[in-house]
């Protein structure tokens, strides 16, 4: 029965109560939904607006339904119409008229704004544990190719030698920035929506201070019209949410390349990778490429709240019910990516040989060569179009600049003397490398030691 049927003369078609009903996704908010109602029930007994006789009852009964829901005795239906008003029919049906007293001072839209925070707070606590494990199993591999020199890349084409590890580094950088995302998207959702009503606030003597300290909140919701009307929190989520699957995902998009006959830089874990239907001799990479695909699904997610929220005038809407499955799924989504993109990485196998073979193809030590005549007094412009043209011989005889004769590359400049052979060799580029946040060995080793510094405060 209807909690709201006193205004109605006539009962809800079934395929209203079907349409308008939420509690097929949004009974995942059980726990939430009870930790608030255990907590709106206190504060109802120390502020006297209902007798701690009832407000016991009405504990020892959301205790049991808690147990109940828990060991799966407990089956929600459409009838329902949402976890809220779900839990308290049933503790109404089982402790009678105590049980109607608990709704006393709030609303369906403060107690879901509640819930859905309390959520939030949870999962992106969860999220960020799950960052942490992978920013963990990256520094370990980046510890492993310290020594692993690499083409680093800009539009796909080789450009200068970086090590493996540096490269990893730069994806833990993202990494880092998704965690603080995370963190800093968790302390602006942390204000206490619940004692806000419907939209204006409630004419009873409640204690919102207690109920902060009782649901472990860090501020109270200072405008009751924002507290219900506010989805910035799940929104911001969201975005975080994608910003993180576009970082998965570009990284994944190197692991397939890498992972090809044409890169050989890698090779894909047995336990991560699939095979063909037809073709006996594939190794397919899909558990990368199917994070790819699914941060198509994440975006979707926050463009759906987006969408919903877009035109909504305050406060509470109905629109805002369709607010929890775009976030669920992007929740469950995220989290699942994270897990398994973290064991796949741990368990690739990097090949050395062929990443330094192929640093060695491509003129990526043509930058040091113009660095080298610029340490020679040549403006650095004129350096860039001596190396250019150099480049352009070396294309032409198909040689690397490392194999033209010192005669031959003074026809270019009379300021290249023996020493250049040793500044273009690809490990020399790599350590030659001075300014801070660079590839070299040093560098890099100080980059790590600050990573896990970072590690150690997430």
């Amino acid at each position: 029965m209807k909690l709201w049927r006193g205004r109605f003369s006539k009962i809800a078609d079934k395929s209203t109560d079907e349409f308008n009903a939420s509690i097929s996704f949004d009974q995942r908010l059980y726990l939430q939904d009870i930790r608030g109602s255990l907590a709106h029930c206190r504060m109802l007994a120390k502020q006297g607006i209902i007798p701690r006789e009832d407000a016991e009852l009405i504990e020892n009964g959301l205790g049991v339904i808690l147990a109940d829901i828990e060991e799966g005795k407990i089956e929600f239906t459409a009838e329902m119409e949402d976890i809220h008003m779900g839990i308290e029919s049933i503790l109404t049906e089982r402790i009678g008229d105590a049980g109607k007293k608990l709704h006393t001072a709030r609303s369906r839209n403060d107690q879901v704004a509640l819930d859905f925070r309390l959520y939030l707070k949870e999962e992106i606590t969860s999220i960020r544990t799950a960052l942490r494990t992978l920013l963990e199993a990256l520094s370990k591999l980046a510890r492993g190719n310290q020594d692993t020199v690499m083409p680093g890349y800009t539009h796909l084409q080789r450009a200068q030698p970086v090590t493996f590890a540096f490269h990893m580094l730069a994806y833990c950088q993202m990494f880092l920035r998704d965690s603080g995302r995370f963190a800093d998207c968790q302390s602006r959702m942390d204000q206490l929506p619940l004692g806000a009503g419907a939209l204006a606030g409630t004419t009873y003597e409640t204690d919102r201070a207690f109920l902060r300290d009782e649901l472990g909140f860090a501020d109270v919701c200072p405008n009751a019209m924002d507290a219900v009307s506010d989805r910035d929190f799940a929104i911001e989520f969201l975005s975080a949410a994608s910003i993180t699957m576009m970082h998965l995902s570009r990284f994944c998009e190197e692991l397939i390349l890498w992972s090809s006959s044409e890169f050989a830089f890698i090779e894909m874990d047995d336990a991560f990778s699939t095979g063909s239907s037809i073709m006996p001799q594939k190794k397919n990479p899909d558990v990368a490429e199917l994070i790819r695909g699914k941060t198509g699904r994440v975006y979707g997610s926050l463009v759906t709240l987006l969408t919903i929220m877009k035109g909504l005038p305050l406060a509470y809407n109905k629109d805002m019910q369709e607010d929890k499955p775009p976030v669920f799924d992007a929740a469950d989504t995220l989290k699942d990516c994270l897990s398994v993109f973290a064991h796949m990485i741990s368990a690739i196998k990097v090949k050395p040989d062929n990443t330094e073979n192929a640093a060695k193809k491509g003129f990526l030590n043509a930058t040091d060569a113009a660095d080298y005549l610029v340490k020679k007094g040549v403006p650095f412009r004129d350096c860039h179009e001596i190396i250019g043209r150099i480049v352009l011989k070396c294309l032409t005889e198909k040689k690397s600049i490392e194999e033209l004769s010192l005669d031959e590359l003074k026809q270019f400049s009379e300021h290249f003397g023996g020493d250049i052979y040793d500044c273009i060799s690809i490990r020399s580029c790599i350590a030659a490398k001075k300014s801070e946040g660079s590839t070299s060995m040093n560098s890099v080793a100080e980059q790590l030691e600050r990573l896990e510094k970072n590690l150690a405060g997430l």
